[in-house]
């Protein structure tokens, strides 16, 4: 039976309805759920996420992956969606690291977890193992950061957090860049890319060689 660090961990932040309600009003959509999925041609489990999210004025949601080390991962393939502050990419991989992020005006919530396969025994599924690294609950993003026409992309862009005897939470250091990528998604109004994954080297590749057969045609 999970324990209630893999129920965290599996469930993501937990949002009151209210909160949920008005998300969806302003139509801030995130798919915070990861999935065990298994590669046939290469025999292995891996795990699926999807980045999502986005921003209005004054609220923000925003998921994204990196590796266990805290470095970007390349996205599998973007999703063109309708509408902004939606569905952005898939991301396909051994291991995910999902940093999860809610603002609320100034104050933010923030939930680093860990996803893996368990251990394959008498050739079965395994169970998806997953792990709380960080937990942050009620901390302050510096508002200045996030005003509309503020260069965010040059700008180290962190929420502090504290414990309830008020000592600081340190965000762990290998994760930094990844949350702040995540900090920036809850700031970005009409949110239409990803913010931490990257584009596949091959699928750049596939782009440019269609790219000079279209204009070969021309």
């Amino acid at each position: 039976m999970p324990d209630k660090q893999d129920s965290l961990a599996r469930r993501g932040l937990t949002l009151s309805r209210r909160v949920l309600r008005r998300l969806n009003e302003v139509g801030i959509f995130v798919q915070s759920q990861v999935s065990l999925e298994h590669q046939h041609l290469v025999k292995r489990y891996v795990v699926r996420g999807i980045e999502s999210g986005g921003a209005v004025k004054d609220l923000g949601r925003y998921v994204s992956f990196c590796a266990a080390d805290g470095e970007p991962l390349p996205y599998l393939h973007p999703i063109d969606a309708i509408g902004v502050n939606g569905v952005h990419a898939v991301v396909v991989a051994p291991v995910l690291v999902r940093i999860e992020l809610f603002r609320a005006g100034r104050t933010c919530q923030l939930l680093i977890t860990k996803h893996e396969p368990g251990q394959v025994e008498n050739g079965r599924r395994p169970p998806l193992e997953n792990r709380v690294l960080f937990r942050g609950v009620n901390g302050l993003v510096d508002l200045d950061f996030l005003r509309p026409g503020s260069d965010l992309a040059g700008r180290s862009v962190m929420p502090e957090f504290w414990s309830r005897a008020g000592e600081p939470l340190g965000i762990p250091e290998v994760f930094a860049a990844a949350v702040g990528a995540a900090t920036k998604g809850v700031s970005c109004v009409r949110c239409s890319h990803s913010h931490y994954l990257v584009t596949p080297v091959n699928v750049i590749g596939r782009w440019r060689e269609q790219s000079q057969s279209n204009t070969a045609k021309c």
